[in-house]
C-alpha cells in the first residue's frame, strides 16, 4: 500500500511537473521523515513521473515566448533545485542570440508607456537579457546610446 508520503508527492506532481530537490522540500515541510521522502521520490523516478531533465525542459519551453533572457530562466531552475545538468541541457534549447527576445521585450515595454532609456536597461536586465543584446536594444532607441551600463 502506498505511503501517505508518496501519495502526497503524486498529488503535488498532478497540479505541476517538480524537480527532485523541490519535492523533497515540500515534503520535507509537511513534516514526512527523510526515509519516507527519499523512498517515495526514488519510486517515483522508476516509475518516470519524477524527472528533472524532462522537468527543466518543460520550464524552459512554458518560459520561451514569455520574454525572459538565459541568465533569468538559468536562475529560476536553479532556485528551483534542478541539476546542473538538467539546468544546461534545458537551455541548449533557447537560442544563442537573445536580441530578438530583447528587442521584443523592449517594444512590449514601450507599448505600456516606458520610454526612458536607463529604465529600460534595468527592465531588460531583470528579465536576464545579456549586456550584449541590452547594448544592442539601447542602440536602436533614442537617447540609449549615452547610457553607461559599467564593466562586466
Amino acid at each position: 500500500m502506498p505511503s501517505s508520503c508518496y501519495n502526497k508527492a503524486v498529488q503535488l506532481l498532478a497540479s505541476r511537473p517538480h524537480f527532485r530537490a523541490e519535492l523533497a522540500a515540500k515534503l520535507s515541510r509537511r513534516g514526512f521523515p527523510q526515509e519516507e521522502i527519499d523512498a517515495a521520490l526514488d519510486r517515483l523516478t522508476e516509475q518516470g513521473y519524477l524527472d528533472d531533465r524532462a522537468a527543466a525542459a518543460g520550464f524552459v519551453e512554458g518560459r520561451a515566448g514569455r520574454g525572459e533572457g538565459r541568465a533569468r530562466v538559468r536562475a529560476e531552475l536553479q532556485k528551483r533545485g534542478a541539476s546542473g545538468a538538467a539546468v544546461e541541457e534545458a537551455l541548449a534549447a533557447l537560442p544563442d542570440d537573445d536580441l530578438p527576445a530583447a528587442q521584443e521585450a523592449a517594444e512590449q515595454w514601450a507599448r505600456r508607456g516606458g520610454n526612458d532609456p536607463a529604465a529600460l536597461a534595468r527592465h531588460l536586465a531583470r528579465k536576464g537579457f545579456s549586456r550584449r543584446a541590452i547594448v544592442a536594444v539601447l542602440k536602436e532607441r533614442p537617447g540609449g546610446q549615452e547610457i553607461d551600463l559599467g564593466e562586466d
